[in-house]
């Protein structure tokens, strides 16, 4: 089963500082066609910045984005994960928290983040390849012996 070390291997990570404005966030976001960004002060995560921030914290609330800070609308109450743990591991504490996005971390240094499409996708290419695998046993027809 792959980790999610596996998964961000390679991954551009994208962030944001508390101090940024949050169209300046909702830009970087559209730009990298992400739905989240992690908010980190040096290298360790203090908060996340989410689509579902700007509308239910930004919008909603009639707020100006250029003049309000991520610091005052970013989710504080972080759920994190480790790059050891499984993909079903993860996929179970996301369901858990109600969230589509998991910051990754290596003691307090933020080094990821997964989206519930990274996980699904990765699901599905596993699952995938054990069709074919079942598939070609399906199909395999042993050599036959003559005497």
């Amino acid at each position: 089963m792959k980790t999610a070390k596996d998964l961000i291997s390679g991954q551009e990570l994208a962030v944001v500082s508390r101090n940024q404005t949050v169209l300046e966030a909702a830009k970087l976001m559209a730009e990298k066609r992400i739905g989240a960004v992690p908010v980190v002060e040096e290298s360790r995560v203090v908060g996340i910045f989410s689509e579902r921030d700007i509308m239910t914290r930004v919008v909603a609330k009639n707020l100006n984005p250029q003049n309000t800070l991520v610091e005052q609308v970013m989710t504080k109450d972080l759920i994190v994960g480790s790059p050891e743990e499984e993909i079903e591991q993860i996929m179970k504490r996301m369901q858990a928290g109600n969230i589509r996005h998991l910051p990754i971390v290596s003691g307090e240094t933020l080094i990821g983040i997964l989206s519930l499409r990274d996980l699904l996708q990765a699901d599905l290419d596993e699952k995938g390849e054990e069709i074919k695998i079942m598939t070609a046993n399906i199909h395999y027809i042993p050599p036959t012996f003559e005497s």
